[in-house]
C-alpha cells in the first residue's frame, strides 16, 4: 500500500506531538525519582487507568488477537487467559490495595517491606531486579518485532530507500523501521518519565478508540451475517466448546487446520483448564515488576489503585475488540480466496495491515495507522520506563552512588533507558515471530515467577532466602526447559516450572531462619493480607488490640469469580456487535448489568467502608507509636 500525502502528514503530526509532550513535561518530571517514575503520585485513578489500558492496547498483541479471532472466532475470547487477562480482576478486588499500601517506588523496593534488610532480603532484592530486567527485555523485543513487520507494509522499502541512502537486505527492513519508532518512543519517555507516558497515552487512547469504532463500523457495513456464515466453519460464532475444538476449516481454508495443529489448542477444554489453573496462581502472585505495577504504585491511595485496575477492562475492551473483530471479519470474507491460494505460506500476522490497505479510506488510513502506532508507542514507552525504575532506584542508588543528586539520578535513567532499548533491539534480530516471544513470556518466564510471589503474600514463614532460590531456580528452569521440550506448548510444561520453583522456595525457607519478627509485624499491620499469617497476626493484635484480622478470603474469591464473568461480558459484547448477533448480545448486556450490581454491593461499597476504617486505625497506630 502506498499511503497518500494526507495519511503521511497525520502520522508525522502524531510523532511530533509525542516528542513535544515529552519536552514540555521534562522539567516537571525531573524534580526527583518519585516524579520521574510515578508522576509524584498525583494523577487521578481514571487517568492512570486510561494510560494502563493504552499500554495494553499494543500493536503486537492486537495483530496476534486478530489472528486468533480469524481462526477461532468467538472462542478466541478465552485464549488471552494465557496472560492471564483476568489478573486485572484480582488486582481490582484486593491485590492493588495490598500493593499500594506499601507506598514504595518499585517492586524491588517492596521486597524490603516484606523481608527486611538481612542477607536473604538482599538476595531476594537482587533476583527480583534481575527478573524485572529480563521481563522488560522480552516485552521490548516482542514489541520491536510487531512494529517493524506492521509498518513495512505501509512504507515499502523501495519507496523509502529513494530518500534514505542506505543499502539493506530485505529481511532487515522491519528491524530498521523498528529501530526508528523505538527511538522516538525512547526519547519522549526519557524526557518526561511517567508524566510523559500518561499524557501521551491520553492522546494515544483517544486515537485508538476512534480507530476501533471506525474498523467495527466498516466491518458491519461491508459484511452481512449470511456472508460471514458462508466463509466460517460451524461453531465459529459461538464462545462455547466441548472437549475438543471441533472447528473444521478444511473445506474453506485447509491451511488454517495446520495453524490450529501448530498452536496445539485442539484439546480445547484441557487448554482452557490449564490456562485457568496457571492464571489463578499467577494472578494471586500479584503483578510482575513491569509497567502495570508502576501504575498501581503511582496511584494516590490504595482505594484509587483498586479503582484504577478496575477501570482498565471498562476502558480497554470495547474499543479494542471492535477493532479486532472488525479486522477478523473483513479478512475472513474478503481474503479467503487469496489465503486458499497461498496454502501453507499464509503469514497470519499480516492480516491486520492487509485489512487496512483494502478497506480504510484515505485520511482515515493515516488516523488508524497513527492509532496503531500509538498502541505500540504506549506499550513500549511504559515498558521502557519500568527498567530504569529498578536499575536506578534499586541498584545505582543502593550500591553505586547513594549520594547522587536528583539531576544525576535522572541522567542515569536516560542512560539506562537507551541501554535497555539497544539490548532488546539486538535480541529482536534473533526472534522468529511475535508468538514465539509471547508464549515464552506468558508461560515459561511467568512459570518461574509464580511460586515465590504467591507465597510472599500468603505465608508468614516464607523468607528472603526462599524467595531468592524460588525465583532463581524458576528463571533458570524457564530458560532450560523449553530447550528440552522444543515442540511443546509452554503452557503445558508450566506445572513443571512452577513445581521446580516451589521446591526452591520451600527448601530455601526451611534451611534458613525466619524473617525478623518486627519486619513481619510491620508488614502485616500495613498491608493486612489474608492467608497463613496466624502467629504474626496474634502478635500484631496483642500489640494493637483494635487491629482486626483479615477474614475476607471467601468474599474476595467470590468477587473475583463475578469479576471474571463481568470482564468476559465486556469482551464479548463488541464481538457480538460486529457480527450482528442480537439475542446473545442482549443476554451478555443483561449479565453485565447483574454482575455490575453485585460488584457495586459486595466490592465497591465494602471497600469504601474498609478504607475509612483502615485509615482511622493507621492514624491511631501512628499516634500510639509517637507517644
Amino acid at each position: 500500500m502506498k499511503l497518500q500525502l494526507i495519511d503521511v502528514l497525520i502520522i508525522a503530526a502524531y510523532l511530533v506531538i509525542m516528542v513535544v509532550i515529552g519536552l514540555i513535561l521534562k522539567k516537571k518530571a525531573s524534580k526527583n525519582l518519585d516524579s520521574y517514575f510515578l508522576g509524584g503520585k498525583s494523577l487521578p485513578f481514571y487517568i492512570l487507568g486510561l494510560s494502563n489500558a493504552s499500554g495494553m492496547f499494543d500493536i503486537s498483541g492486537t495483530m496476534w488477537m486478530v489472528t486468533l479471532a480469524f481462526v477461532y472466532g468467538l472462542k478466541s475470547l478465552w485464549i488471552p487467559w494465557l496472560w492471564p487477562v483476568f489478573n486485572q480482576i484480582f488486582l481490582m478486588i484486593y491485590l492493588s490495595i495490598w500493593l499500594r499500601r506499601s507506598n514504595v517506588l518499585t517492586g524491588a523496593e517492596w521486597i524490603r517491606t516484606r523481608f527486611g534488610y538481612g542477607k536473604g532480603a538482599n538476595l531476594s532484592h537482587t533476583v527480583v531486579i534481575m527478573y524485572a530486567v529480563v521481563g522488560v527485555l522480552g516485552f521490548l523485543s516482542y514489541g520491536f518485532i510487531g512494529i517493524g513487520k506492521f509498518m513495512e507494509i505501509f512504507f515499502p522499502w523501495e519507496v523509502v530507500s529513494q530518500f534514505i541512502p542506505l543499502t539493506i537486505s530485505p529481511e532487515y527492513v522491519p528491524h530498521l523501521y523498528g529501530i526508528f519508532f523505538t527511538t522516538i518512543a525512547t526519547f519522549y519517555v526519557m524526557m518526561g518519565g511517567m508524566l510523559s507516558i500518561v499524557w501521551t497515552d491520553v492522546v494515544q487512547f483517544g486515537i485508538m478508540t476512534v480507530a476501533g469504532i471506525v474498523i467495527g463500523v466498516i466491518a458491519m457495513v461491508n459484511v452481512s451475517p449470511e456472508m460471514l456464515a458462508a466463509h466460517t466453519p460451524e461453531g465459529w460464532n459461538s464462545p462455547f466448546f466441548g472437549w475438543t475444538l471441533d472447528m473444521d476449516w478444511s473445506g474453506l481454508i485447509p491451511s488454517v487446520m495446520n495453524k490450529i495443529a501448530e498452536d496445539q489448542y485442539s484439546l480445547f477444554t484441557i487448554f482452557v483448564m490449564m490456562m485457568l489453573f496457571k492464571g489463578i496462581f499467577l494472578s494471586m502472585a500479584g503483578p510482575a515488576p513491569n509497567y502495570d505495577m508502576q501504575k498501581i504504585l503511582a496511584c494516590k491511595s490504595p482505594k484509587e489503585a483498586a479503582l484504577m485496575s478496575g477501570s482498565v477492562p471498562v476502558i480497554l475492551l470495547i474499543p479494542r475488540y471492535l477493532m479486532i473483530m472488525g479486522f477478523a471479519v473483513l479478512a475472513i470474507v474478503f481474503f479467503s480466496e487469496d489465503f486458499r491460494a497461498m496454502g501453507d505460506a499464509i503469514d497470519f500476522e499480516t492480516i491486520l495491515p492487509r485489512a487496512i490497505t483494502e478497506f480504510v479510506p484515505v485520511g482515515l488510513a493515516g488516523l488508524l495507522l497513527a492509532g496503531l502506532l500509538a498502541a505500540f508507542m504506549s506499550t513500549f514507552a511504559s515498558t521502557v520506563n519500568a527498567a530504569p525504575a529498578y536499575l536506578v532506584n534499586d541498584v545505582y542508588l543502593k550500591y553505586i552512588n547513594p549520594e547522587a543528586t536528583a539531576k544525576t539520578q535522572i541522567r542515569a535513567s536516560y542512560l539506562i533507558s537507551v541501554l535497555v532499548v539497544v539490548v532488546s533491539t539486538v535480541i529482536g534480530f534473533f526472534v522468529v515471530n511475535i508468538n514465539s516471544v509471547l508464549q515464552w513470556i506468558v508461560s515459561a518466564l511467568y512459570g518461574g515467577y509464580i511460586a515465590a510471589n504467591l507465597l510472599k503474600w500468603h505465608w508468614w514463614r516464607f523468607n528472603g532466602y526462599g524467595y531468592f532460590w524460588g525465583m532463581l531456580v524458576g528463571i533458570l528452569a524457564a530458560m532450560i526447559v523449553p530447550t528440552i521440550f522444543p515442540d511443546t506448548l509452554p503452557l503445558y510444561y508450566f506445572p513443571l516450572l512452577m513445581g521446580v520453583s516451589l521446591i526452591g522456595c520451600v527448601a530455601g525457607t526451611f534451611m534458613t531462619e525466619p524473617t525478623e519478627e518486627e519486619t513481619l509485624i510491620d508488614f502485616y499491620i500495613k498491608v493486612r493480607p489474608w492467608g497463613f499469617w496466624g502467629p504474626v497476626a496474634e502478635k500484631a493484635i496483642a500489640r494493637y488490640p483494635q487491629l482486626k484480622k483479615n477474614n475476607h478470603f471467601r468474599r474476595d474469591m467470590f468477587n473475583v469469580a463475578i469479576g471474571i464473568i463481568w470482564q468476559c461480558c465486556l469482551t464479548i459484547i463488541p464481538m457480538y456487535i460486529v457480527i450482528k448477533e442480537g439475542f446473545p448480545l442482549f443476554t451478555s448486556v443483561l449479565i453485565l448489568g447483574i454482575t455490575t450490581l453485585i460488584l457495586k454491593k459486595n466490592w465497591y461499597d465494602k471497600m469504601n467502608k474498609e478504607e475509612k476504617e483502615y485509615n482511622q486505625l493507621m492514624e491511631e497506630i501512628r499516634a500510639s507509636k509517637s507517644r
